[in-house]
């Protein structure tokens, strides 16, 4: 090369990938979870929940003003966050699971960068036409008004998903129908149309134009995958020793018999990521199957056995190759790596909903206060000063009642009221001064300690909590 000729460019400007149609049944359990997700995602924040007169009746609530998440009939306050972390530990291990047994079957059906590239891509097609007639419009130089035309309605519905699954989202946070009201009449928080128009915007880049360069280059589970997986997972590929040689092949050509792939290119163009199966497991595959689909409809066309692509483990090449069956794939799945997973993923799912259930409706801190540790009052009798913080779980307020054991000549008394006992609204956490009094001390030059326990009972129904705490000042 010549000092005055230019280097060559390393960048390859992307080429779009328009997939075509196909039908099947990987293809109809895609349509279908698609369906289910996106109901449950959009659908969700709009069902009510009877909590109350003093609660939110939104069944699915992150409450952060109030610092409460809700769902359903479950409560979840800030110092129970372990519940969060348990069902992302679930999630994971759910992964790990999903991963190990059928590879990316997350990526391929249920991913949210999927689900939504799936939703744009069935625009693109009923706006656009099929893959052919898409291909047409885009290596159309000339802009004219049919393909102005097309496009900006494309755009339009893109933005209007968009803009449905950021206003979606912002709903968890606040009642909805009243969030709804006040974005309309432009009375919302900033941060409520910041998130919508971020969310709105990410949507439609990552669903209408980046698609699976997400999965490719900003996802990092394709790189973690390998690790998940072992000659016993079950991925999508090719049979090459039933396919190859394939027609029009040199090998053909010079006299071979014909394998049963017709290098119809069919798996390629339904493939969301463009990439072609044959060429063997590649980091780009997402495990879609639709190649599976794509494939089966074709053998069904000539006459030959379906399954050329499929569902298929490394550990059954060889007796594939031999003429013989595969191994059940129950076979496949339940092995240790699996059983492990499950095992796991079930303690921590057994772990929770006992926690769940054991947890009770009404619960209290105690925090002594230390600056005085005591007082010695005029009658000589010593005084503890404590906040004890009372947290009422229930949807109504309640009546709770204080008490000291430890010493029978301990008593207790409440700031602001002459009474043992203290109304607490309805899921509130409560802060109450308190003080317990002890009639007799041998003086400040004599402190000792006394170990005491506060109990506090709900008067409405009997339940009972309690916490250790010491008494101080007080002789032997």
């Amino acid at each position: 090369m010549s000092k005055s000729e230019p280097a060559p460019s390393l960048y390859a400007a992307r080429e779009p990938i328009f997939p075509k149609r196909v039908s099947g049944q990987f293809r109809n359990l895609k349509w279908l979870i698609l369906a289910v997700t996106l109901g449950i995602y959009y659908v969700t924040p709009w069902i009510r929940w009877d909590r109350g007169p003093s609660l939110p009746d939104q069944a699915v609530l992150l409450d952060l003003a109030n610092r409460r998440f809700y769902f359903f009939w479950i409560e979840i306050w800030p110092h129970e966050f372990y519940f969060v972390a348990g069902l992302l530990i679930m999630a994971g291990l759910g992964l790990f699971l999903f991963t190990s047994a059928l590879g990316r079957v997350w990526c391929g059906y249920a991913c949210p960068q999927t689900v939504w590239t799936d939703l744009f891509i069935l625009v693109e097609r009923w706006i656009e036409g099929d893959r052919n007639a898409r291909l047409r419009l885009h290596r159309q130089k000339k802009l004219d008004f049919r393909k102005f035309r097309l496009r900006m309605t494309k755009w339009i519905v893109w933005m209007l998903i968009g803009l449905a699954t950021g206003g979606a989202w912002v709903f968890y946070f606040a009642d909805a129908p009243t969030l709804l009201r006040d974005l309309v009449t432009l009375n919302a928080h900033p941060a409520a149309y910041t998130t919508v128009a971020i969310l709105t915007a990410t949507t439609f880049v990552f669903g209408g134009f980046a698609r699976e360069q997400i999965c490719i280059y900003a996802c990092p589970w394709p790189r973690i995958q390998a690790a998940m997986m072992d000659e016993d997972t079950l991925v999508v590929g090719y049979r090459d020793w039933r396919g190859e040689p394939r027609k029009h092949s040199e090998e053909v050509k010079a006299g071979e018999p014909q394998g049963d792939c017709i290098d119809c290119m069919a798996c390629v163009n339904v493939c969301p990521v463009g990439i072609d199966i044959r060429d063997g497991q590649q980091l780009e595959c997402i495990t879609c199957a639709l190649c599976i689909d794509a494939c089966d409809d074709i053998m069904a066309k000539i006459g030959k056995p379906r399954g050329l692509i499929d569902y298929m483990a490394l550990s059954d090449e060889a007796q594939e190759r031999g003429g013989a069956a595969p191994k059940n794939i129950w076979k496949h799945i339940l092995r240790p790596r699996t059983i492990m997973y499950t095992a796991l993923w079930s303690l921590v799912g057994l772990g929770l909903l006992f926690a769940l259930f054991i947890r009770q409706d009404i619960e209290m801190t105690v925090a002594p206060i230390r600056n005085p540790t005591y007082v010695t009052m005029s009658d000589g009798s010593i005084r503890n000063t404590y906040d004890v913080r009372l947290r009422n779980k229930n949807g109504e307020d309640r009546q709770f009642r204080l008490s000291v054991v430890g010493d029978p000549t301990l008593r207790v008394q409440l700031e602001g009221t002459p009474y043992d006992s203290v109304l607490v609204p309805a899921d509130t956490a409560f802060l109450q001064r308190v003080y317990v009094v002890s009639p007799s001390a041998s003086g400040p030059s004599n402190a000792q300690h006394t170990d005491i326990r506060f109990w506090v009972e709900d008067l409405s129904n009997g339940d009972r909590a309690y916490r250790d705490s010491t008494f101080n000042g007080r002789g032997n």
